[in-house]
């Protein structure tokens, strides 16, 4: 009795696994094939692409970016915090604070490198 609970779990499993693959199939069927070397082409923006591709990339855009991420997941910390602040009590208030100065000091830290120059 339990495992016929269980029945439209895996019907709907089944369902969402195997519709990305018969909608492709069915698309590869019913659309024109014509490659062409314009179609085939790399595009970037209506500019002629290089014939070489690998170049020096500045540190500095992904320094931004890694910073981006440090203070997006400090967001993603604080939300469930202020939604709990009353249960947490004064431990919780403590424990955010150290948190926050931890990410004050890092932020200082980045700027005072310069991290957040954009050159």
């Amino acid at each position: 009795m339990h495992t016929l609970a269980y029945l439209p779990i895996l019907i709907f499993l089944a369902m969402a696994l195997a519709l990305p693959f018969v909608l492709l199939g069915f698309a590869r069927l019913i659309r024109p094939s014509r490659p062409d070397p314009v179609k085939l082409a790399n595009y970037e923006c209506g500019i002629e692409s290089p014939p070489e591709v690998r170049g020096r990339y500045s540190v500095h855009f992904y320094i931004i970016a890694v910073l981006f991420v440090v203070f997006d997941v400090e967001t993603i910390f604080l939300f469930p915090w202020a939604v709990r602040y009353r249960v947490l009590g004064l431990f919780g208030l403590i424990e955010m604070g150290v948190f926050l100065l931890i990410l004050l000091v890092a932020y200082v830290y980045a700027w005072k490198k310069g991290a957040l120059q954009w050159v």
